[in-house]
């Protein structure tokens, strides 16, 4: 069985934030299990996210995301424990 990919906070160009399982493969990343960070719901910035989502925050379920690596900004490493069941609901 292989393992699953790590789950990332992924920031794109245009404004477009998504948290899931991220591959970077040739010119793409694919992330799996996407949500869309509609509103980061934190009072100290993206960051704050690494420790799971706040309250506040609203994620909406895109499935999966294919980006040209030209549009991405940033990936953010997350406390994977955190964030497992959130994707998986």
């Amino acid at each position: 069985m292989s393992e699953k990919n790590p789950i990332k906070i992924v920031v794109l160009d245009r404004g477009f934030v998504y948290v899931g399982r991220v591959k970077v493969d040739g010119a793409f990343v694919t992330i799996t299990e996407a949500k869309n960070i509609r509103r980061w719901g934190t009072t100290r910035g993206l960051g704050e996210l690494v420790n799971g989502p706040t309250k506040d925050t609203k994620l909406d379920p895109v499935g999966t995301v294919e980006a040209p690596l030209r549009a991405l900004i940033t990936l953010i490493s997350v406390e994977e424990e955190k964030w497992t069941p959130i994707l998986e609901s």
